[in-house]
């Protein structure tokens, strides 16, 4: 009992804290994400040793928990993206998920089979849960409002919110040829359709969803009057939804929900307008917002702007949980991140594969030469690399990952400190320069 209310006690302070020094860390070279990590290490074992996560013993939950907090983070980015679907930023996310991906994947390939000396498949495994950027940690980055359309806040947001989906199939071709070498000579057009139907499937299964979800309740509302409140339970409702009818059709599900997310604000923005949905709703009471989700002209605004607020404030809850669990792994495995086999790869992903991808991919875009730079160091990895690593071990067992698991988690690590520290003040110079 004593020992609940000392949870109970520490996670309240914890949440207090960051809620009421929200500004202040907005301000500083700090992130909610650092904070959380550096209470994770000094709750595990290497701390206090209040934190011991049991990962073999809970290793499916924990991929399941992972799973579903990448969702929440996913529809919520989708639902951030408001720009026709003929806009050319549209441009910039296919460069980066589809180039800058591949040739990320390639170079981090030959990092670990030559520099390492790991077998082929568990270089491609580990190039495929490396090569994602995160959707969760990248608060500080993404746009700050539905119709932003801030080039560089754009470009990253697009590309965390697709790109987990993108290296699904990588991870599966890693996961295969660990449990049989031999599985690239046969049926290579095989593994070609199933991209192509696993992409395309789950972008039609989410775009359906999204799209017709909102137009049903939008209708239930403004001419029946039902179907009012609970926007959570639709959001929620939408997300599992669209993840569950694309797993079902063996379609690449993170993407789903990201389509799914970006369906819904597109049918907000067909019904407001030009007008952002901030400003349609600014004249509405608070006592009034009943009467604005009955009407017509303000609807669909009304159910977006509600449903991305309900995600967003669950993906921090989110972003509070699995930093911690990461941290205390960290906390409890330290010492074999210390070793050079761990370091140099992580420092190879950080500071040449990421930013020599960008670059050969974003040549010719609409992206400057300071906006390119920034795309290329601002490519968090979090709780995208975390998801796979759990996944690859649920999958393959720990013998195949002993020599990967160390250099994932000192990737998030490095990369939520290092980059975490640097973001606010390289956007500060950034936007000041504009």
């Amino acid at each position: 009992m004593f020992e609940e209310a000392i949870w109970f006690l520490v996670i309240g302070a914890l949440l207090v804290l960051m809620a009421v020094a929200r500004g202040l860390i907005a301000r500083l070279p700090l992130t909610g994400a650092m904070v959380y990590l550096i209470a994770g290490v000094a709750l595990g074992p290497a701390g206090v040793g209040m934190l011991n996560p049991d990962i073999e013993g809970n290793l499916r939950l924990l991929r399941i928990l992972t799973e579903a907090g990448l969702v929440v983070s996913l529809f919520a980015i989708g639902m951030y993206l408001r720009v026709p679907l003929s806009d050319r930023l549209w441009a910039l996310t296919l460069r980066l998920v589809g180039p800058a991906m591949i040739v990320t994947i390639a170079l981090l390939y030959v990092a670990a089979h030559f520099g390492l000396g790991l077998p082929s498949s568990q270089s491609l495994l580990l190039a495929a849960i490396l090569a994602p950027t995160d959707p969760v940690l990248a608060n500080e980055l993404r746009v700050k409002e539905a119709g932003d359309d801030e080039q560089l806040r754009f470009a990253l947001s697009s590309e965390g919110g697709s790109n987990d989906g993108a290296a699904y199939p990588v991870v599966l071709l890693g996961l295969a040829l660990c449990a049989n070498p031999s599985a690239h000579t046969s049926m290579p057009w095989t593994f070609v359709a199933s991209v192509v139907w696993g992409i395309v499937s789950a972008l039609g299964i989410g775009w359906a969803f999204g799209a017709g979800v909102v137009i049903l309740v939008t209708k239930l509302r403004t001419r029946y009057e039902q179907a009012l409140g609970l926007e959570g339970f639709f959001a929620l409702g939408l997300m599992a939804l669209s993840y569950g009818c694309a797993l079902l059709a063996h379609g690449y599900a993170f993407i789903a929900v990201f389509a799914a997310g970006v369906a819904l604000r597109r049918e907000e923005l067909k019904a407001t307008g030009d007008m952002l949905p901030t400003e349609a709703l600014e004249s509405v009471e608070r006592g009034e917002r009943e009467e604005a989700a009955k009407d017509p002209d303000l609807a669909h605004a009304y159910m977006a702007e509600t449903m991305m607020a309900f995600a967003v404030e669950f993906e921090r809850l989110v972003e509070f949980a699995l930093m911690l669990l990461i941290g205390s792994l960290v906390s409890a495995h330290w010492r074999a991140l210390l070793d050079w086999r761990v370091i140099w790869p992580v420092l190879f992903l950080l500071f040449v594969a990421r930013p020599l991808a960008t670059t050969i991919s974003l040549v010719g875009s609409s992206l400057d030469r300071p906006q390119r730079w920034l795309v290329g160091w601002l490519g968090i990895r979090g709780v995208g690399a975390f998801y796979y690593l759990l996944f690859s071990l649920e999958s393959a067992g720990k013998d195949q990952l002993k020599a990967i698991a160390p250099i994932v988690l000192g990737s998030i690590v490095l990369s939520v400190v290092l980059h975490g520290a640097s973001a606010t003040t390289l956007l500060k110079w950034y936007f000041s320069r504009k």
